[in-house]
């Protein structure tokens, strides 16, 4: 890191959100962006090429959802569609849960799995190369907290999310500004699929860029049959009745 940013993501993310970091587990976090950026020269796990656009759009981003994932049940963690790791491996440094990063490009989730033993996560962070549904087909009802970072609409990751929930378990969904129309349409099938919003919550990060995280809970068993086939969540997404 370099000597005038010591220190300066715990500031910026005790200032601006509220959420405390300690020394060694900012060394961790710093260690794994740059990490990510050395893996990037040759293969494509982000468009962030600098560590201060890493710092604000990856770590500080993924930080955000730190209170909503520690208010959740005990249990297994897994980050949808991680891609370059993020918020997955900040998240499993700041909680220490047991977490699987779910992604359906091999080679990618293959590298986060050397970066996470790197880091001393080797007993802490597990990988999944594969599709949503499948992994709900093999772990259903396993997970007590989910992440999805600028995945998909709202109410697809809803239907992806449920069968892989316990009931009472969260999924917390990353988005920039959604539609009134995107949230809409989740709110009109989340009892269909089992699950109700417990809260809303906008913020800005520190270079001014505004964000929402929306947390679900599961609660009810879904009244179709979940998961649908592959791709249907996107391709078919549920609609309000």
């Amino acid at each position: 890191m370099k000597e005038g940013n010591m220190g300066r993501l715990a500031d910026v993310v005790n200032r601006c959100h509220g959420v405390d970091v300690g020394e060694e587990q900012e060394n961790l976090l710093m260690k794994d962006l740059h990490a990510i950026m050395h893996i990037n020269e040759t293969m494509n796990l982000t468009r962030i090429l600098s560590e201060e656009g890493g710092m604000v759009l990856h770590l500080e981003d993924s930080l955000t959802g730190l209170p909503f994932v520690e208010a959740a049940p005990e249990g297994r963690y897994a980050d949808l569609g991680t891609g370059g790791g993020f918020p997955g491996i900040p998240l499993c440094i700041m909680t220490g849960r047991d977490t699987l990063l779910v992604d359906s490009v091999q080679k990618k989730v293959r590298a986060l799995k050397g970066v996470a033993d790197e880091l001393g996560l080797s007993d802490k962070v597990d990988i999944y190369a594969g599709r949503i549904e499948d992994l709900a087909r093999e772990h259903p009802g396993e997970f007590a907290v989910l992440t999805a970072r600028a995945l998909s609409a709202l109410g697809s990751l809803l239907e992806l999310a449920s069968p892989l929930l316990k009931k009472g378990g969260r999924l917390v969904c990353y988005k920039a500004q959604p539609t009134d129309e995107e949230v809409a349409t989740a709110l009109g099938i989340q009892e269909l699929v089992g699950m109700t919003l417990l809260e809303r919550s906008d913020f800005t990060l520190s270079d001014g860029s505004t964000r929402c995280i929306f947390v679900f809970e599961k609660t009810a068993k879904p009244r179709i049959k979940l998961p649908r086939r592959i791709g249907l969540a996107q391709r078919d997404p549920l609609q309000p009745r």
